[in-house]
């Protein structure tokens, strides 16, 4: 197992993102169309959040109970990404080995972590599946 490999190497270069100014229709609708699980929040060009597809499940209940989907829209009507984002998410840096990224979700209650540059630009994301399947290749 190579000790120092980045997690650049195992990363989701092209990221979708959202606006903080956006709505969070978008974010269901990008989330559904892209089948993804994460997309982080930005603020011009910073990282300010993330939002999950569990954040999102939370608030709604189509999923749960049939006929729901006036309720949906209202509840995603009714809140901003502010208010339902992770604020100042955990940041990982491109050139950041690959098992300090893994002992992060081992520890601490992550499942997706933005990566940025050193000017802190977002250049990929990283998720506990990257992780995992980088840990698989090596078997």
């Amino acid at each position: 197992m190579k000790r120092r490999e980045p997690v650049s190497k195992i990363m989701t270069e092209n990221v979708w993102t959202v606006n903080i100014n956006d709505n969070l229709h978008e974010v269901v609708e990008l989330l559904k169309k892209r089948k993804i699980r994460h997309v982080p929040v930005l603020d011009g060009k910073e990282v300010c959040g993330i939002i999950s597809k569990t954040d999102v499940n939370r608030l709604t209940f189509s999923s749960l109970f049939d006929n729901q989907e006036g309720a949906d829209e209202a509840v995603l009507t009714m809140l901003s990404i502010p208010q339902v984002m992770t604020h100042k998410p955990r940041l990982v840096e491109a050139d950041q080995p690959i098992k300090e990224v893994a002992e992060i979700f081992s520890k601490e209650e992550y499942h997706a972590l933005p990566v940025i540059d050193q000017q802190g630009n977002l250049t990929g994301i990283v998720t506990t599946t990257d992780v995992i399947r980088y840990m698989l290749d090596q078997y």
